[in-house]
């Protein structure tokens, strides 16, 4: 039981790790040509995939799919705001904060039964 609830978070984590530097790392290499950002992304978009399809179907055996996806949500924020911080060097704003709040509020009505 602890297994199908946790596997999930932790693999939707991994996921999250890989998507945010796919989709955003190339910002700090904005000279580099656009096709090779495109390329460099795709690389490390599949192992962003390796995780997730086994995070959604680990997690579909305790988890609704809307719940799923709610998780997915806020662990995306939590992951990017480290991230933007750390990678980017642009620290999230306290609108930037209340805005994500409100995301994780909603997330949570998700679960809610």
């Amino acid at each position: 039981m602890p297994y199908e609830r946790l596997a999930p978070i932790a693999l939707l984590l991994g996921s999250n790790l890989f998507m945010t530097f796919a989709w955003y790392g190339h910002l700090k290499y904005r000279s580099a040509p656009l096709l090779a950002a495109v390329f460099a992304s795709w690389g490390i978009a599949f192992f962003e995939y390796c995780l997730m399809v086994p995070a959604n179907r680990i997690g579909a055996a305790v988890y609704s799919a809307p719940q799923l996806k709610g998780m997915q949500e806020v662990i995306t924020l939590l992951v990017f705001a480290g991230f933007s911080a750390w990678y980017l060097g642009q620290p999230l704003k306290w609108n930037h904060w209340a805005g994500f709040a409100l995301i994780a509020v909603a997330a949570w009505l998700i679960f809610l039964e």
